[in-house]
């Protein structure tokens, strides 16, 4: 493992708030950028104030916010907007994600930034990106799995299309957003200028769509709901034990055969003409459900997860969220959820980094900031006002 950070020598100006664009700079702050999270005086991120809360303190911001600095500067006054360009000539990257069109009116949009510094990235995430005829729509996480498309396919057979449990559509977004920023740095190493990256959460839900839209173009059929069956291979789906349900992930044929002979104990199936190809069993699921299903009814989910690896076919509990985070695979292998301490909330776990880098490896150990917690260090030390610009810029409301 080497000392030194993978994003170690990058300046970020943070201007997001929510989930989608925090998502994007918790990653990169997580391999050492040096994010600058800019927030309104004296109200903050809007999640400063969603629950959970801790000592009245947010954990949702705790979570997503972690390993930056926190400023406070208004982008609406005039001495705000002059003290973020001289930021803007120091820094590598700038994220946002107001609805587009709003920083240009603020008088710091691309076509300004690019005039201070022609290397800086722009990094902005929105419901439907900044060009096209919805991009002035409002934009959530739900209105992304709506529009994307991701609800339609989403639910039980026979019931209504649901919004999938997390938030799913700013989680894509702020991942694509933070693809895009890399590869804009690559990009800067071959040109030596900056660019604009634009992302949509609606677009990041349909390239996640992979195999639906494929469907849809191959039969003009709007794709029917199916819960946790799979429309291009079977058995994959989720079947009953004894004390709840399971997953069984038979992705081809020679696992297929593995399950019948070794599990079920039933090689007949192979030759069965319903089954006997892993199209011919995705048409015949129905038939083939209940045939497991009288098998792993007799057994627990761990019984049935454990002799079905045995025989080298993926299985899995669905395990709820106290099993997530006692998983030894996952909360301690794999430092899925790290410890941290924070001074509101007191010792809390966060997420950890789902990117693992051999040699750079992420730094998971800074909490979030208090609102302005960071504005001595960062307009004294980095950008040099003195304390007493900064104590009347504070009263005027500008910091």
């Amino acid at each position: 493992m080497s000392n030194s950070k993978a994003l170690e020598d990058i300046i970020v100006l943070d201007l997001t708030r929510v989930l989608a664009g925090p998502y994007c700079t918790m990653l990169l702050a997580d391999y050492g950028a040096k994010v600058i999270k800019i927030e309104i005086p004296k109200k903050g991120d809007d999640t400063r104030g969603f629950g959970p809360l801790k000592n009245g303190s947010s954990m949702y911001y705790a979570n997503v916010n972690r390993g930056k600095k926190g400023i406070t500067l208004n982008l609406k006054d005039t001495e705000g907007k002059k003290i973020f360009l001289e930021m803007v000539k120091k820094a590598d990257i700038v994220v946002e994600n107001y609805r587009p069109g709003v920083m240009d009116k603020l008088g710091v949009g691309y076509d300004v930034l690019k005039k201070v510094n022609d290397q800086i990235i722009y990094a902005a995430v929105s419901g439907f990106g900044c060009y096209g005829p919805n991009s002035q729509r409002p934009g959530y996480d739900i209105i992304a799995q709506a529009s994307g498309g991701l609800m339609s396919i989403t639910g039980e057979a026979g019931g209504h299309a649901l919004r999938v449990g997390n938030a799913m559509g700013d989680v894509l977004g702020g991942t694509n957003l933070t693809i895009g920023i890399l590869m804009a740095l690559h990009a800067r190493t071959l040109t030596g200028k900056g660019q604009r990256v634009d992302v949509s959460l609606v677009d990041s839900v349909v390239s996640s769509l992979e195999t639906g839209t494929q469907r849809y173009f191959a039969s003009g059929k709007q794709p029917e709901l199916m819960g946790n069956r799979y429309a291009s291979a079977y058995p994959y789906d989720s079947f009953q034990a004894s004390d709840g349900l399971f997953v069984i992930g038979c992705g081809n044929d020679k696992l297929f055969k593995l399950l019948c002979e070794k599990v079920l104990k039933q090689p007949e199936l192979l030759i069965d003409p319903r089954f006997e190809t892993n199209i011919k069993r995705c048409e015949n699921y129905a038939d083939l459900k209940p045939i497991i299903e009288e098998w792993s009814v007799q057994r627990t989910i761990d019984e049935n997860v454990e002799s079905i690896l045995a025989a080298g076919v993926p299985a899995a509990p669905i395990n709820d969220l106290k099993r997530v985070t006692t998983d030894p695979h996952i909360a301690e292998a794999r430092e899925m959820f790290v410890s941290i301490h924070h001074p509101v909330i007191g010792d809390m776990r966060v997420n950890g980094n789902p990117i693992k880098l051999m040699t750079t490896k992420a730094d998971i150990s800074t909490p979030a900031p208090e609102l302005g917690q960071d504005n001595a260090e960062i307009y004294g030390k980095w950008l040099g006002l003195s304390s007493e610009q900064m104590e009347e810029l504070t009263k005027k409301n500008v910091l």
